[in-house]
């Protein structure tokens, strides 16, 4: 009985530790302003963009980040 409870808490445990993951990802993939692309050390492409009125970060910190 005990060997259940504890396999039952470490799952529970990694379960909860695999949503703030994905949380995390989710939270990096917002885009970034132009001035904080090149604060980060990259540059900003508007020209190669596949979405109109938006620009990707190239190089740095950010890059291949979607610039608004």
């Amino acid at each position: 009985m005990r060997i259940r409870r504890i396999l039952a808490a470490v799952i529970a445990t990694t379960a909860l530790a695999g949503l703030g993951l994905t949380g995390a990802a989710t939270a990096t993939a917002e885009s970034l302003t132009p001035g904080e692309c090149t604060q980060g050390g990259g540059t900003v492409d508007w020209a190669h963009s596949t979405v109109p009125g938006t620009g990707t970060c190239k190089g740095g910190t950010h890059n291949g980040q979607t610039v608004d």
